[in-house]
């Protein structure tokens, strides 16, 4: 055996930390997969004029700062999206369910001290009174701003509420939609 085919040592390091540089290469591959994208998620449960306030400042204030985002109303928060109330062709209690609950964004109570009406009026003469955008203004700029909202497919169906009671530019989806979009974002928030 000739002295230039005996191994090195030095040439076992190398190919030592070549293996594991090409192993750290794979595992930074695999983190940045999994980094979170810039978009963030919410869900929108209540039906409370404050809450939903504060949702949409949310949202607008990172769609503003360049993350995707997405809103999910459910249940409650529905309320928010009606333009309109329809009874013929629903069930009984989809009837009631219709009448009693906030004909759209304007008709909204506030979380505490509503006193018929009264509390959500005044909170919207105060931000009125102080240059703050009312809910209505902050959804039209969520819009501009290309805020996904998607309205939930299966509490519509509970609540009775038809796709054509809601206001136009909205999608339609399931649990499963949320979920693509909130495995994916930086932060999901549920109000």
């Amino acid at each position: 055996m000739a002295v230039t085919d005996v191994p090195t040592q030095r040439d076992a390091s190398t190919d030592e930390l070549t293996k594991r540089l090409a192993e750290l290469e794979s595992r930074v591959a695999e983190l940045e997969e999994a980094r979170p994208e810039d978009r963030v998620s919410l869900v929108i449960f209540s039906g409370d004029l404050d809450r939903v306030l504060a949702g949409f400042v949310l949202a607008t204030g990172a769609a503003a700062v360049g993350q995707q985002v997405s809103m999910f109303f459910t249940f409650w928060g529905l309320n928010v999206l009606k333009k309109s109330t329809r009874l013929e062709g629903k069930s009984f209690f989809e009837k009631m369910m219709a009448i009693m609950s906030p004909g759209g964004s304007e008709d909204l109570p506030v979380s505490k001290m509503n006193y018929f009406g009264v509390g959500a009026k005044m909170l919207r003469k105060m931000m009125k009174d102080k240059n703050v955008s009312s809910l209505e203004e902050m959804m039209d700029l969520a819009r501009e701003l290309e805020v996904k909202m998607v309205a939930c497919e299966m509490s519509r169906d509970v609540m009775g509420i038809g796709i054509d009671e809601l206001v136009d530019g909205l999608e339609s989806g399931g649990v499963a939609s949320f979920m693509a979009d909130a495995l994916d974002s930086r932060a999901s928030l549920f109000i």
